[in-house]
Order: C-alpha cells, then structure tokens, then sequence
C-alpha cells in the first residue's frame, strides 16, 4: 500500500508539471512517498480482531481538541513525530487512519477510529527500497519494572480509547453533524509543554521508559553497589608523599611492579633529584646517562663504591645536570681528575664535595674547584694521598663560603693547609685533620674561627695540653670536641676543658693519659657534657665511673670500653660498676666491653 501511495503521488506531480511545460524527468524506480525509509511499511498490526469501522461522530464546539488529553511523554513524542497541523488531526481517509494507526500509541488510536475496515486481513508489508531497513540497536539494560510497565500499557490505552469514543459520541448527538477545524491550542499549553519536553531531554530519558524511583525499597530496581575502597582513589600528590618515605630500591623493585599507575607515580622527577646508587654494581656510565637524560633536574647523586662508573659517565652526568649540588662519591678509586674537573666546570652551583679514598685525584681537581665553585660549603678528602697544600689553598681561598672541611691521613697537608682555611674562611663550623701532619704551631690558628662547634684533632702526634686548653677558652660555641689517640692529653687539660667548655656537649678520650681524676672533674664541673667516652684508658676504675655518674646532672652516655686496670680484677670491676652505674638515675646508656663477654647496653 505504501508503494501505491508513492506512484500516485509521483503521477500527480508528473501531471502538474507536464501542464507547466516543463520537460518531465523519467520516474524513479522503487521510490517511497516518505524520504528515508518508508515509514508505512512498519505499521504494527494487532493481533486481535478487527472492529467494525463506525462513522465519526460531531464533536462540541467548545470542547477541548482531542490533542489537548495528549499528557503522558509517549503521546508527546508522537504528536512531534507526524508534525501535523491541528486540522489534519481528523481522519478524513482509510489511508490516513491506517498511517496513523500505526504510528500513534495506543490512546491516540481511539481518537481516529478503527484501522481497518471488517473483513481486511492484515497483510505483511515489507519495504523493497535498497538499503531500507531498521538498524540493529545494541541492547540497553533497563527496570525490570520497565517490561511490566509496557505490557499495562495496551490495557491503559484500550479503556482510555473507548472512554474517549463515549465522549466523542456524545458530543456527536449533541451536534448533530460534521464540526468544524479545531481551534488551534493555547499559548500556554504549548508553552507548558515544550518546557516539559526540555526537561525530559535533560533527564536523558526516552519517551515510553519509566524513570527509575528515588527509593530502592519502592520498586523492583537493584540498589546500587557499595564502590570498594581502592589506595588509587587518593589523589597523586598524596600517593607521591607516601612513596617519598621509601628508598630507591624499594620504589623501583617493589613499588613500581605493582601496576602501571604506581610506575608513572615512581618515575616522578622529584624520585630522581636525590639519587643514592651508592654500592651498586650495576650502575655503570650507560646508566647514569639514560638517568641524566630522563631527569635533568638531579641535585644530589651518591656513586660510593660503584666500581663500574668510569671517568665518562661522571662528565655525562655532569654536563647534563648543571644544577647539581652535592656530589658523592667515596672509595671510587677508578675515577681521576677528570671527573672532577669535569663536575667543577659544569656545576658552578656545587656546596658539597666528598671524594674520600680516591687514589688518582691531585692538586689540578682542586684547583678547578676553588676557581668555579664559588658557593662551596662542605668537602671531604679524607686519604686522598696525592692532595698536598697547594690544592688545599687553592681551594681555602677561593671558598670562602666553607663551613666544613674533613681531612683523614692526608700526610702532604701540613700547617699551611691548616692557616689558609682560619684566615680565608671565617664561616668554618666543623674542622677535621685526623692523622695529618698537622702540630700546635698550626692547630692554634683555628682559635680565629668564633663559629666553630666541631673540631676533630684525632691522632696528632704534636699536639700539647696548651694548644687544646687555649682553643677551648677562646672558641665559646665549641660543643664537639674530639682527642682520640692523643697520649699527650692528661687530667690536668681535662680539667681545664671541663670548666671552659659551657657548651660543650661530647668529649672523645679514648686512649689518652687520663685517670678516674678527669671523670670526677668532669662530674663535678661540667653542667653541659652529655656524651663522654674514656674507652681503653688503663688507669680509670669502677670509683671514676661511679662518681662520674652520680655526680653529673646531664650525663647521658658513659663509654668505658676496655678500662680495666688489672686483668685479675676484671670482672669484679664489671659486677661492682654496672651496680652502680644502673642505679644511677641520670645515666642512660652504659657501655663496656670484656674481652670474655659480650657489649653490654644497659637502657632505663
């Protein structure tokens, strides 16, 4: 039928332009009188039986048009589907009513009338456009309320239809013949629904689906799955705070196995601006590089005792991270000068350098230091044997920003090294010359530094009672003081350092001349002294460690390894003196070794 519909309309407009005069272009084949696919050949057709077709009967004039009691969203779609005027709202013709019939719900079908008329059989209508056809929907998870709901809406639209013809026939013998156009709607109603309408699009609904309930309990809708608490959920910066409490190998062999958002998180820059790869033997010159090209931003990198790391990969490394500034890189004894010459002219921001036991390096890297790296603060060339005092100067008088210096074993640097840094570097803090070729002559120039609070003087052979009494009376922020294995250091300098020291805090004296007199001057004296070691010291005794411990109010640690006057009375000695020391109630850590027992650590 539709196809009829379409050669009849194509004939009649063949006609009106053969009148015109104008040349008539040949018919199209298979054409549809609808463009797109032809809606006529999709009419549902009912499965019940046909009804007898009745005669339309008069509608009141002052009754509202049967388009008005449109309300519900399905009637909605439909009038804005056919686009009809008002007028064409009255079925005048069975072609009309069956297009109709087929595309309007159920309760708009009551207001045309029966589709068919008795007797016709409802035929299948297949379109034989090329192409045509509905496409393939993909399936939509919907209500389960949603089906119930589509098989009472037949039942709904029946009683709303005949409802409707029971009104229309009563207005139709009121009348008493064929009423005239309906009036167009109101404003209003079209205004109210349009907004309805937008309101709908809004929501995302489709006309004929019901709208999911706000209560779980009052459908049959599935309540909604509790999500699962998941790490991930957190924000990054949350997650790199946590892994920035890690170290290196546990980010990269643990961490960043786990999923490939943790390794994104892992290869965050601010993980490699500090890279500890200090005994890895894996780290070689082609992985410093990829690690210089991947993040250049490095400020601090350790590579103590990485034996594979040449020359070559410290230049690579230090032209591609201008903004280092503290290098590490103790026991590398494969490196040369040329590293770290290369490191002094590429990183001009560098403040620390510690290079200890590097055989290979010489007076030339120092020189480079002290002549490019101005903001030097802190360096360590501790057995470094090949540093003499013409790069010690070097670098004394071109950092004058130092704040620390740490020598062990260096023999070539003598006094002279020892001056140029107490004239030339007045913001020195910490000073170290452990075993060097150092004597009082040099050691008194160190009284010119008023912020020094840590000097190591450890193993000075020349090193008199004088020089020590008078660093300590004249550096007053002094609070570390180190005389290790110095035989010449007796009771009378301890004395002496007891009483000046008022801010002295650690007192090292292992292996010096002292008997239990030093410990009891320093009970007695010293208010401030937390730490004292008098390990292997021949002449101390149970009586100095027991009057040392009660008298001292801010004693903390008492270390007397090794101090035992006779064997035979060894362990009488320890019995007697942990006694008393553990009743003590200042002391917090005791500490002594035997040669038959093990470290004992008594903790209150």
């Amino acid at each position: 039928m539709g196809h009829l519909l379409s050669k009849e309309a194509t004939s009649l407009s063949r006609d009106r332009r053969c009148r015109r005069g104008r040349k008539v272009p040949p018919p199209r084949s298979r054409s549809c009188f609808l463009r797109g696919p032809c809606m006529l050949c999709f009419i549902v057709h009912s499965a019940s039986p046909p009804a007898p077709e009745q005669p339309l009967p008069a509608r009141d004039p002052l009754a509202p048009p049967p388009y008005a009691a449109l309300a519900t969203a399905e009637q909605r779609a439909a009038r804005r589907l056919l686009c009809l005027p008002p007028a064409a709202w009255e079925p005048r013709s069975r072609c009309q009513r069956l297009l109709l019939s087929g595309l309007l719900p159920s309760p708009v079908r009551g207001l045309l009338g029966p589709a068919r008329p008795p007797g016709e059989v409802a035929s299948e209508m297949v379109c034989k456009r090329k192409g045509t056809g509905l496409p393939a929907c993909p399936p939509s998870k919907q209500p389960r309320c949603a089906a119930a709901a589509a098989a009472a809406e037949p039942e709904a639209g029946s009683g709303a239809s005949g409802g409707d013809a029971s009104a229309r026939g009563a207005a139709g013998d009121s009348g008493g013949g064929r009423q005239p156009a309906s009036p167009p709607p109101p404003p209003a109603l079209e205004k109210k629904d349009e907004e309805e309408e937008e309101k709908e699009k809004e929501k995302g609904g489709e006309a004929g689906c019901e709208e999911p309930q706000e209560h779980p309990g009052d459908g049959c809708r599935e309540p909604l799955l509790a999500l699962t608490p998941n790490i991930n959920h957190l924000p990054p910066s949350i997650l790199l705070k946590i892994f920035s409490n890690l170290s290196l190998n546990e980010r990269c062999l643990s961490v960043s196995l786990v999923c490939k958002y943790w390794r994104e998180l892992c290869l965050d820059f601010q993980f490699w601006k500090q890279l500890d790869l200090s005994s890895r033997q894996q780290v070689t010159d082609e992985l410093l590089e990829k690690i210089a090209s991947r993040s250049q931003n490095v400020t601090e990198i350790n590579i103590s005792d990485c034996r594979n790391v040449s020359d070559k990969g410290v230049c690579i490394l230090a032209i591609k991270c201008p903004g280092l500034l503290r290098y590490t890189a103790y026991r590398c004894k494969q490196l040369s000068d040329i590293s770290i010459i290369a490191v002094a002219s590429q990183c001009p921001l560098l403040q620390k350098v510690h290079v200890g036991n590097q055989d290979r390096l010489t007076d030339e890297g120092l020189k480079q230091l002290g002549s490019k790296c101005r903001e030097l603060k802190d360096i360590h060339f501790g057995q470094c044997y090949k540093i003499s005092d013409e790069g010690m100067i070097f670098i004394a008088k071109g950092c004058e920003k130092l704040q620390r210096i740490y020598m062990q074993e260096n023999k070539l640097v003598t006094d002279r090294s020892v001056r140029a840094f107490a004239e030339h570097c007045p913001e020195l803090q910490y000073v170290g010359f452990m075993g060097c070729s150092v004597t009082s002559k040099g050691v008194i120039h160190l009284t010119k530094l008023r912020n020094l609070s840590s000097l190591d003087l450890r193993h000075i052979t020349e090193l008199d009672n004088e020089t020590v009494m008078e660093i300590v009376k004249r550096c007053k922020n002094l609070n570390s003081l180190n005389l290790c294995l110095n035989w010449i250091i007796n009771d009378r300098c301890v004395e002496v350092i007891a009483k000046e020291g008022r801010n002295l805090k650690e007192l090292y004296l292992v292996s010096c001349k002292i008997t239990d007199s030093a410990l009891i001057a320093i009970g007695r004296y010293s208010m401030t002294v937390e730490t004292v070691d008098v390990g292997w010291c021949k002449e101390i005794t149970d009586h100095g460690a027991t009057q040392i411990a009660q008298s001292s109010k801010s004693l903390r640690y008492l270390g007397l390894m090794r101090c035992d006057k006779d064997s035979t009375f060894r362990l009488r000695f320890k019995q007697r003196t942990v006694k008393g020391l553990y009743s003590t109630s200042n002391l917090a850590t005791f500490s002594e070794i035997l040669p038959e027992v093990l470290p004992l650590n008594i903790r209150r």
